[in-house]
């Protein structure tokens, strides 16, 4: 569940940005018939940064609902204040939730001191597993390797979501931690050279709309099977970049609508809607992907 190819959900709203749960059932029944292999709900690309914290639990609560066992869900629990993180993950005890994804503390900026204390707390504070995430794109700053090393001695962090897009992490981090720790990565772009790297997959905007691409780009390289994985790949990699061509989700929920998997594109300020600049931009990557 914590392998191949992980969807970083996006989350459906309605015309007032309430959530569509008939949207998001279509999700995930698109997802649990084209071989993904786990959901993360209410992450960066679930806009968590503008949901309540009762409309965030509300989103995760109703994504186990309505995937009813048949794919593992994790929830995004990312806050830059330990209290709010460890009130956050406590929501989420046996509410059917297999494990929270964790972002590093951002816009305040820790010390790797301060990262390391925000998330052992949290993982003490818990019996569900913990998987880190950095992305100092979006946070400000950046949780070194050594500090990755000191966390993966706390039993329940079982991994990190690494979205650097530096591929010499992956050997960096694993001299330093058990071989059961788990390598994701958060960049599309560069999933696959992680992956045969020694990654064990990916946590992907991409698969919001290319689902069953993307599994069988992780499946395949899981296999060893590494040209057959590029060529399917190669055909992704502009999507892969233009899905970011505007603030994320912005592009993946327009394509989203486009494919018919959510009625709505409706974002809360201060996303705003894609640009008509871009949407040819889309259009033709999603159609070299072969999705149009």
């Amino acid at each position: 569940m914590f392998t191949g190819s992980i969807v970083a959900l996006i989350t459906p709203m309605d015309d007032n940005g309430h959530l569509c749960r008939e949207s998001l059932k279509t999700l995930i029944d698109y997802h649990v018939d084209s071989g993904t292999s786990a959901i993360v709900s209410v992450g960066t690309t679930g806009e968590s940064a503008t949901l309540s914290h009762e409309e965030h639990v509300e989103v995760v609560k109703a994504t186990v609902e309505l995937a009813d066992g048949r794919i593992p869900v994790i929830a995004g629990t990312g806050t830059n204040a330990t209290a709010e993180g460890i009130a956050l993950t406590r929501h989420f005890e046996n509410s059917g939730v297999v494990g929270c994804l964790t972002v590093v503390p951002y816009y305040n900026r820790p010390t790797q001191e301060g990262m390391y204390q925000h998330f052992k707390a949290i993982a003490e504070s818990t019996d569900l597993p913990q998987m880190l995430y950095n992305v100092p794109s979006r946070t400000g700053c950046d949780m070194l390797p050594d500090t990755v090393a000191r966390l993966a001695e706390i039993k329940n962090i079982i991994g990190i979501k690494e979205a650097t897009g530096n591929l010499s992490r992956v050997s960096q981090i694993q001299e330093l931690v058990d071989e059961k720790f788990i390598l994701l990565s958060g960049d599309d772009a560069s999933a696959l050279d992680f992956m045969q790297l020694g990654g064990s997959g990916v946590i992907s905007v991409t698969a919001n709309i290319a689902a069953r691409e993307m599994a069988e780009v992780c499946t395949l390289a899981q296999q060893g099977r590494f040209t057959e994985a590029r060529h399917l790949n190669q055909r992704l990699m502009d999507l892969h970049h233009t899905l970011f061509c505007e603030p994320n989700p912005i592009p993946v929920k327009w394509a989203a609508r486009q494919l018919g998997l959510i009625a709505k594109d409706t974002l809360r300020l201060p996303m705003t809607p894609l640009t008509a600049t871009a949407e040819p931009v889309i259009t033709r990557a999603m159609r070299e992907a072969g999705l149009r």
